[in-house]
């Protein structure tokens, strides 16, 4: 029975499809991806630079094919890119945008892309670009002017996996990659009634029920019903394929959806029929990360690195899981192998950072200039001036600051902010409220420079440039939760606007529900309007998402005006162990216990 999809499956995706099943087995596990040029464009020649540039610019340029030359293509798009905004050049934008969608970069493509359509509205080059980026790549466009209907198009797709079942072939690769052909699709609940509609004829393939499985996971979005027709599906494969890790893992990953405790009870139930399987112990070993059981975790990744000691993957898992314990000795050791192994800067990184933690700060700085790769590698700059600053080298760190090659408009605005942290970490406030402006005048509407402009007017008791600045913040970017957030709390916090704070970060907790500052606000605002019990509540959960001394604050002062003093006194002291100097727990246990 023929029936009419509510939209239109873009040809591409059965295009892809098609390619995908007459395809290798090898050639089966690999996605249709769009087709970029064959190569990245080589640097500009003297011959290609605009003239006339100021010293910076050219600085900027020049750094942008020094970034190419050396294979950080991101970079170096970036670069051209802004250069060509503020130039109007035609030829930059042309090469911002061909860089930028060889390497997959979607969003400066995109902006590259448009600026070369402004410069050169005749030009087909950018339009093609924006349509690839528009349709999902270049294949994307294959069926305009001529794509079949959608009852067509299903009438396709049964006849290809009609064709597989009867060459003997199977169906099992073909439903295994039908999600993947229509991952591009906007429509995730057509997308499932699509693939649940082709599996029909296809009861006893297991992978044609974890396709259905997978489909509804994915349309979750849509309609939460999803979640139990996935969950039926998934084990209707398994009842077919008891031992399939793969979809033991869809079916951990549907449960999650509910309780991360019910996917770590069915993993580890799995793995009693299945104790060898690595996938099913790295994805039980993930869940107990998000229930903070961190030793166990790292428990699982040493007993995988053991049995697999060329796979990266389990060190690096080790290593993080020992550095998240704080577990100094053991995540250097790891850190330092991984590193003589070849590296992408992540390992030097860490034990950059754990130089800090540990107080070596020279040898901080040290590690933190040797790491040289990328984007770390910024990151890295931007830590020393920190380290300085705790040694007490003020000057030293600003001028180190100024002296870094700040090349796009991102990382102009990540010095401000490092420079200015330098300078609230001294104590200097107002100095560090004025270098923000500073950057805030020169980046008159920077989301993270009004943010920080704010927090900072905040404890300079400059409240109306604090609710200025973050109720601009909002007006770029409403749904923030963050920004609604530390809006709705500075009302709450510092003024008698209570119930108006309060309906801000009501607002911030629908976007993220479960955010721990997020609900630590909402608890401090149900506080203020005294409702103790329901305060209670959000706090408690704002505490065990993340132990914090500021939430630590708050819950323990809610209990001791409930009565509860000596279960807040415990919560206190929790806190005092790991933050003994913290002010806002300091001051609210001195101000009660008077």
């Amino acid at each position: 029975m023929s029936m009419s999809f509510p939209f239109r499956l873009r040809f591409a995706a059965a295009a892809a499809f098609t390619a995908a099943i007459a395809a290798s087995p090898a050639a089966l596990a690999q996605p249709a991806p769009p087709a970029p040029p064959a190569s990245v464009p080589a640097p500009a020649s003297t011959d290609d630079l605009p003239t006339g540039l100021s010293a910076e610019l050219f600085y900027r340029l020049l750094l942008g094919d020094i970034a190419l030359q050396r294979g950080d293509a991101a970079l170096a798009a970036r670069a051209y890119l802004e250069v060509a905004q503020e130039l109007k050049d035609v030829r930059l934008a042309r090469r911002a945008a061909e860089i930028a969608y060889a390497t997959r970069q979607r969003a400066t493509a995109e902006a590259a892309a448009t600026l070369w359509l402004e410069l050169a509205p005749d030009a087909e080059r950018p339009q093609q670009i924006l349509a690839a980026l528009a349709g999902g790549g270049p294949a994307a466009r294959e069926g305009e002017g001529g794509a079949p209907a959608e009852a067509d198009l299903k009438a396709r797709l049964e006849k290809l996996l009609a064709d597989q079942a009867l060459s003997g072939t199977g169906v099992a690769d073909a439903f295994l990659q039908l999600n993947r052909a229509f991952s591009r699709q906007g429509d995730k609940a057509a997308v499932y009634a699509m693939i649940r509609d082709l599996a029909a004829p296809y009861a006893s393939s297991p992978e044609a029920h974890f396709a259905v499985s997978l489909a509804a996971l994915n349309a979750v979005g849509t309609d939460p019903a999803m979640v139990a027709i996935a969950l039926e599906r998934v084990d209707r494969a398994l009842a077919l394929k008891p031992d399939w890790d793969r979809a033991a893992l869809l079916k951990s990953e549907i449960l999650a959806k509910r309780s991360t405790d019910e996917a770590v009870a069915y993993l580890s139930a799995f793995l009693k029929t299945q104790p060898d399987s690595r996938p099913i112990r790295g994805a039980l070993a993930q869940h107990y990360v998000e229930q903070k059981r961190l030793a166990e975790a790292r428990t699982i990744f040493e007993a995988l690195a053991a049995e697999e000691p060329d796979v990266r993957e389990y060190a690096m898992g080790v290593a993080i899981l020992s550095y998240q314990l704080k577990d100094w000795p053991a995540a250097e050791a790891q850190f330092a192998k991984l590193a003589a192994n070849g590296d992408d800067g992540t390992a030097q990184l860490y034990l950059a950072q754990i130089a800090e933690e540990t107080k070596r700060y020279e040898m901080a700085i040290t590690r933190y200039k040797a790491v040289t790769d990328g984007d770390r590698a910024w990151l890295a700059k931007l830590r020393v001036a920190a380290v300085l600053g705790k040694l007490n080298r003020i000057d030293e760190g600003r001028r180190w600051l100024a002296d870094l090659p700040a090349v796009t408009i991102d990382q102009r605005i990540q010095v401000r902010q490092a420079e200015a942290s330098l300078l609230r970490e001294a104590g200097d406030s107002a100095g560090a409220y004025a270098v923000l402006e500073q950057g805030l005048a020169e980046f008159p509407d920077a989301p993270d420079l009004l943010y920080d402009v704010a927090m900072l007017a905040e404890k300079l008791d400059r409240l109306d440039v604090a609710e200025a600045r973050l109720k601009r913040l909002i007006e770029l970017k409403p749904d923030d939760p963050q920004a609604l957030n530390a809006l709705g709390y500075t009302l709450v916090d510092r003024t008698a606007r209570t119930e108006e704070g309060r309906a801000l970060i009501e607002k911030a907790l629908k976007l993220s529900p479960d955010d721990p500052f997020i609900l630590d606000s909402m608890g401090w605002a149900l506080f203020k309007l005294g409702r103790y019990d329901d305060a209670v509540v959000y706090l408690g959960r704002a505490y065990a998402g993340r132990p914090d001394a500021e939430i630590a604050a708050h819950l323990g002062e809610v209990l001791w005006v409930k009565g509860e003093r000596e279960r807040a006194k415990e919560i206190w002291a929790a806190q005092l162990k790991d933050a003994p100097d913290h002010p806002v727990l300091l001051e609210t246990m001195r101000r009660l216990s008077r």
